[in-house]
């Protein structure tokens, strides 16, 4: 495995000497055992305002809890910054010899600018009236963070927008929304998660896990 992350790091390199300042390449390591710090190697961190040592995305939670043979790489989609650029991003799943994933190699190209200049253009080009409908049918860009209480408290924010009310709102089948969203999400994967999510629903560790177990 070690010949393979090497390999990992001499593509990252590459890659980001070909395509320049804007290409950020992250590898993290599910080998490891400290979650928190699944970031092995990054080149041009500056993009995403990452580091070696930091902790996982939303990206390495979900393959944590998924299926090793139903994971496939997700290529070309966007994600956003905490600063509020949008990026388009492929992850590649790296696996062992026993096809278990062993790194995730993620590619993130920053496009804000290019988007800009697509904005422009299509202003000056523009002969008719502007489409009515809703707009791009990409997902909303999911935001990159920078350690694990960052991505709990997002998917937290996430799961309570989805249930569509404030928690002092909610009844038994909200939280249980909440739990299993959060649950579906990996959020438990993250030390002391249940405790927080118990504390902030207002439930005991007991009906959390039965919450879980409901999924």
């Amino acid at each position: 495995m070690v010949q393979k992350l090497g390999f990992l790091k001499q593509l990252a390199h590459g890659l980001t000497a070909q395509f320049g300042s804007s290409c950020e390449v992250v590898i993290h390591d599910l080998t490891k055992k400290n979650l928190d710090k699944s970031i092995v190697y990054i080149e041009n961190g500056h993009v995403s305002n990452r580091h070696a040592g930091d902790g996982p995305s939303g990206i390495v939670l979900e393959t944590l809890r998924s299926d090793p043979a139903k994971i496939k790489d997700r290529l070309a989609y966007l994600t956003r910054t905490e600063d509020g650029r949008i990026l388009k991003s492929s992850t590649l799943y790296i696996r062992d010899d026993n096809g278990k994933i062993a790194y995730i190699f993620s590619i993130n190209y920053d496009i804000t600018a290019l988007l800009a200049v697509e904005n422009a253009v299509h202003g000056l080009v523009q002969t008719g009236p502007e489409d009515s409908g809703e707009g791009s049918s990409s997902d909303t860009p999911q935001t990159i963070t920078h350690n694990v209480t960052e991505l709990l408290d997002l998917l937290i924010e996430q799961a309570i927008a989805k249930v569509g009310k404030p928690v002092a709102l909610m009844n038994k089948d909200d939280k249980t929304a909440v739990v299993q969203y959060l649950n579906n999400a990996g959020a438990f994967l993250i030390t002391k998660s249940g405790d927080k999510v118990s504390s902030l629903l207002g439930i005991s560790k007991f009906t959390l896990y039965s919450y879980m177990d409901k999924g």
